[in-house]
């Protein structure tokens, strides 16, 4: 082992690093929502081939990162793994009721279909959760919205 390998190994993560790391996303019933982990995705039944699965990089602290997996990297070390358990108010926010909103199914020039994603002239993207004979629910929350997340870890590397 080199003294700079050995170094970095040693070094405890700090805002302003660069680093990789390898990740599951949960949610409170188990369900993965993402991964870095080719097999764990397979595993999960949520494999994308159009997806290049590989570690994470990211700055700490640079705000690239929801806040509760930012700073629950913090002192970590290369090698390392750790579970985050990230309430709603560090990661997604809590779902807001007010931004569902029923549209007449005339304000949109096709046949709205639950799932389907649009989004606005601003930019703002929304999901249609509900579809009935008076309209749908365009619903403009993150799917993420009022969730706790629960990631596994693991500590890949920092750049020096």
């Amino acid at each position: 082992m080199t003294e700079n390998s050995k170094a970095d190994s040693e070094k405890t993560i700090e805002s302003g690093d660069t680093i990789s790391v390898d990740y599951v996303g949960e949610l409170d019933d188990g369900t993965v929502f993402d991964t870095s982990v080719k097999e764990a995705a397979v595993e999960a039944g949520i494999y994308n081939e159009q997806r290049e699965y590989e570690p994470l990089t990211f700055t700490v602290g640079a705000g690239q990162m929801i806040k509760g997996f930012d700073e629950g990297v913090l002192g970590m070390k290369v090698g390392e793994e750790k579970t985050l358990t990230i309430p709603p108010e560090e990661a997604y926010g809590e779902y807001r009721e007010e931004l569902a909103r029923k549209l007449p199914v005339e304000a949109v020039d096709f046949a709205p279909e639950v799932g389907m994603q649009l989004a606005t002239d601003t930019g703002l993207r929304g999901t249609i959760t509900e579809v009935d004979d008076e309209g749908f629910v365009i619903d403009f929350n993150h799917m993420l919205a009022g969730k706790t997340l629960t990631f596994k870890v693991a500590m890949v590397s920092v750049e020096a």
